[in-house]
């Protein structure tokens, strides 16, 4: 009986020689199948994990839950982290928010300047929230992409945090609003995308534009895109004897003049030259060479300043109307 039992497990006993495991082969087939399904698993999170940027656990959590269905779990997961957003949103209003960034896209012939906010310097510099100040510039130039076209002077559209909330990203974005419910969850300080401009020009205008400490665009697919903490967007109209290889260089002086001088107002060539105090931006001393006025160093440029929007990252004030 031992032997038979023997027989059974290690296979026949002979000449003495010792026992040889048998092992069998529907036992081996299992074993690789469940490697292969362990494997293909394995595979499934990790895809999920590096898509939705949501922990192993709850991407674990949403695959289990849906059989292994990628989709559905992606769905899952970003609904989840849409009501901890929201909620968390809601626990957090009322912090206020002094720092972030300003962002500053341009696209041909239409430009736009953002303002969101953060509670701190930290989370300003995080990835997450340099994409949602994208997502917000990119959300404004869609939502006017229509009204850039056959224009002939120029226009500007201001925008306060209510109307911002209600555009999408894309064409088949999410609400800006979800977007930022998503920041504030994942991130946990509360956030505002305050503020909004949009300008665009036709063929005889051109804008000038500057951002004062300028970082790196966190989305390379949005090389027009910069981050800072100043910004500035000056309307100008170039003459037929003005130099087009210069406006460029140009544009971005007249953007520097802004930061830092914070004009209120354009004024007039007449304007009688003033001081450090002055608000009329053409009547100030030049920011680059305070021994002329800007509009004594535009004038042989060939060049007419129209307009200008310049924002302040963390300013208390108050927008004015859409014009």
């Amino acid at each position: 009986m031992q032997r038979a039992a023997l027989t059974g497990v290690c296979g026949p006993l002979r000449g003495g020689a010792r026992p040889r495991p048998v092992v069998s082969r529907r036992l081996v087939c299992l074993f690789h199948t469940g490697l292969r399904a362990f494997a293909a698993d394995k595979e499934l999170l990790v895809k999920l994990r590096k898509k939705t940027g949501y922990s192993f656990v709850n991407c674990k959590t949403a695959l289990e839950k849906f059989s292994g269905d990628s989709k559905q779990a992606e769905a899952w997961l970003h609904e989840q982290a849409q009501k901890e957003g929201w909620s968390k949103a809601s626990k957090l209003q009322g912090r206020k928010t002094k720092e972030g960034l300003i962002g500053l896209l341009q696209e041909g012939n239409a430009a736009v300047m953002v303002e969101v906010n953060c509670e701190t310097d930290f989370v300003a510099r995080n990835a997450k929230f340099q994409q949602l100040v994208q997502q917000a510039a990119t959300g404004t130039m869609f939502h006017h992409q229509g009204a850039k076209d056959q224009l002939t002077t120029y226009t500007k559209h201001l925008m306060k945090a209510a109307e911002l909330s209600q555009l999408r990203t894309g064409p088949a974005g999410c609400l800006l609003s979800d977007q930022l419910a998503l920041a504030i969850g994942k991130l946990g300080e509360n956030m505002a995308v305050k503020r909004a401009a949009w300008v665009a020009v036709p063929e005889t205008y051109y804008i000038g534009s500057y951002v004062h400490g300028a970082l790196p665009a966190a989305n390379p697919s949005l090389p027009n895109m910069v981050l800072g903490k100043y910004g500035a967007l000056v309307i100008c109209q170039a003459s037929e004897q003005s130099q087009k290889s210069n406006l460029a260089d140009l544009g971005r002086r007249l953007g520097q003049h802004v930061v830092g001088m914070a004009p209120l107002s354009v004024g007039s060539l007449e304007d009688e030259p003033g001081g450090d105090m002055e608000t009329k931006m053409l009547a100030q001393p030049f920011l680059l060479d305070p021994s002329i006025t800007l509009g004594q160093y535009v004038q042989p440029q060939g060049v007419s300043v129209l307009d200008f929007v310049r924002f302040e990252c963390g300013e208390d004030t108050e927008i004015p109307e859409a014009e």
